[in-house]
């Protein structure tokens, strides 16, 4: 098993992704969707899961890989006694059916390859019938089949419950393996020729990078986040997923071990922000249209995380077959947080109809009507505590956060209805709520012996969600409470130069309800570098964004946190959340933003 997160780079097709280790295994992958069952599995487990890995004979990890520039085609390449190869994957935009492809070329000298195909259906818990159809390699279990080709034709045989192919390659040689699936009822989907999707996708890549309108420091890293960002988009819908890997731990060996296959509404200002900001406005619109039909019916409904097509019943099942990655039980399917109270997601959606609107995205008909109905049920529900931002288990709470997003929610239906005198909605009503909110979070979430805002009502914890205050313009960056916000959780959450989101260790049970820590929260620090910059501290501000993106893998790639003591990446990878942070962060810091 590959031993650190960051070993994995990811390729997609905007439906679902793979991520492919150093040795060569694709080790994870779920089809049709993000959210199906993996075929692949043993990023969660062992070969015995699923994997498909080819590389030289009797070789291990690879000599180097990288992305080609600006696309999501990964190369990696083996020097060996006998010569060089490289193997080049992607999953080309899909037609009717998800392929992943698979090109084995030699460089030089003559290199025998070798193929281990292992499928296993539902997160490696069911074995496929294997049998020959036409030359290809065909397996069936329940709704699924994959169909595997090659082009040139190579021999494969069965053994152990897998599928071999060994073969040589001398340099200018080229040899593609196309794994297709399709739903077992079905007839086979037409086949792609290999060595025109991997044109075309170098092409389509690249042309889209090319819209990227930042042109300052750290470019490429923006631009592969950017491409990162359009990998776990959805495509038919236009929803974005946290994340496409459910389990990867948030601690080794514990219990922090989340399914993020899901779009959650907690990013859905940031992430909106990110690709308006950087010239993605189609890419921005269709977000902010899955966002539209999400959220629509009861506003008490609202939930802080969806499917990808706007599913509301995501249960949160354990897989006891899977050990886990190094070893971290249980593996969860399903998120139950999904039937959490998060008071901030009015407030995000409010936040990011407003930005739509006042970035100039087409309004939709019935876009106002629902956003009033969110703030006539806010009117009376804003008072209630909740689970908070983070998700926590541990109880619900008046969290400091989730005021300050309620007064955002009153704060942008106030200035709708002020800019557009038009629309119909309880302006006078609103504006006292804002301000009534306000008055409460400065009164009850508010330190005044430490000069610092608190994680909730009467607590001396911190929350590094504060670090957002400014930004969403609730107090103004120079105001003294807001420099002594950054300050306190600078000094109490920072960890090892970067920053935790509260303190899991002092208030662990109390607060979230779970066993064990976690590493520095990598959007978190990102949101650090922001204030910094706001509060007039615009060098330390840089210095940490190069420090940050200093954590991103070889090929560009970041984690939900980092761990700054063993050096390695935690949580569910990549992380939708961290590229959106590392985007705008880079926008804010040298797009112009003035600061000190």
């Amino acid at each position: 098993m590959n031993a650190r997160i960051e070993d994995y780079a990811l390729i997609g097709d905007e439906q679902s992704a793979a991520l492919i280790g150093r040795d060569g295994s694709v080790d994870w992958l779920c089809l049709p969707r993000f959210d199906s069952g993996a075929c692949f599995a043993r990023l969660l487990g062992d070969e015995n899961h699923g994997h498909w890995r080819i590389a030289p004979e009797g070789a291990d990890v690879c000599t180097r890989r990288a992305y080609r520039s600006d696309t999501l085609v990964l190369d990696t390449e083996w020097e060996t006694a006998d010569g060089t190869v490289r193997v080049t994957d992607l999953m080309p935009q899909r037609q009717r059916a998800p392929d992943v492809v698979r090109i084995v070329e030699g460089l030089g000298g003559r290199v025998t390859v070798r193929s281990t195909l292992r499928l296993r259906f539902d997160y490696g818990s069911v074995m496929p019938w294997m049998r020959r159809v036409d030359g290809h390699r065909v397996a069936v279990a329940g709704p699924d089949s994959v169909w595997l080709r090659t082009e040139p034709a190579v021999d494969a045989w069965g053994e152990d419950h897998a599928t071999h192919a060994r073969f040589t390659v001398e340099e200018g040689e080229r040899i593609a393996f196309v794994l297709t699936w399709h739903p077992s009822h079905e007839k086979r989907p037409p086949l792609i020729d290999p060595y025109e999707a991997l044109e075309h996708s170098v092409t389509d890549w690249r042309r889209w990078a090319r819209r990227c309108r930042y042109d300052g420091p750290h470019r490429d890293a923006v631009v592969r986040s950017l491409i990162t960002l359009k990998a776990l988009t959805y495509a038919p819908t236009g929803g974005i997923v946290a994340a496409p890997t459910t389990s990867l731990p948030e601690q080794p060996g514990g219990v922090r071990n989340w399914d993020y296959r899901y779009c959650w509404l907690r990013d859905s200002t940031l992430t909106l922000g990110a690709l308006l900001n950087a010239g993605y406005q189609e890419e921005a619109e269709a977000w902010r249209d899955w966002l539209l039909r999400a959220v629509a019916g009861d506003p008490a409904d609202l939930q802080i995380m969806y499917g990808v097509a706007g599913e509301r019943r995501v249960p949160e099942t354990d897989l006891p077959w899977l050990p886990g990655f190094a070893g971290s039980s249980p593996v969860r399917t399903g998120n139950g947080a999904v039937d959490q109270l998060q008071l901030d997601v009015y407030g995000e959606v409010m936040d990011s109809l407003s930005l739509a609107r006042g970035s100039g995205l087409p309004t939709k008909p019935h876009m106002w009507a629902m956003q009033r109905a969110l703030m006539e049920y806010l009117e009376s529900a804003w008072r209630q505590p909740d689970e908070g931002l983070w998700e926590v288990r541990g109880g619900r709470r008046q969290f400091v956060h989730s005021k300050v997003m309620v007064w955002v929610a009153f704060d942008r239906a106030v200035r709708t209805m002020e800019r557009h005198p038009e629309l119909r909605g309880d302006l006078a009503g609103w504006r006292g709520l804002r301000d009534e909110v306000h008055r409460e979070v400065c009164e009850k979430g508010f330190d005044r012996e430490r000069n610092t805002f608190t994680q909730y009502y009467g607590s001396r914890g911190l929350d590094a969600a504060l670090l957002l205050i400014p930004r969403v313009g609730f107090l103004p960056p120079d105001d003294p409470r807001i420099v002594g916000t950054v300050d306190a959780i600078r000094g109490d959450l920072g960890h090892g130069g970067f920053l935790r989101r509260y303190d899991t260790e002092e208030a662990g049970s109390e607060i979230d309800g779970l066993p064990g820590a976690e590493g520095a929260f990598v959007a978190c620090s990102f949101w650090l570098a922001d204030a910094l910059h706001r509060t007039g501290r615009t060098k330390e501000a840089r210095e940490l964004f190069d420090r940050l993106v200093g954590l991103c893998n070889d090929v560009g790639l970041l984690a939900e946190e980092y761990d700054p003591v063993d050096g390695r990446q935690l949580g569910n990878y990549p992380q939708a959340f961290s590229h959106v942070g590392l985007v705008n962060t880079a926008l804010t810091l040298f797009g112009g933003d003035e600061a000190g």
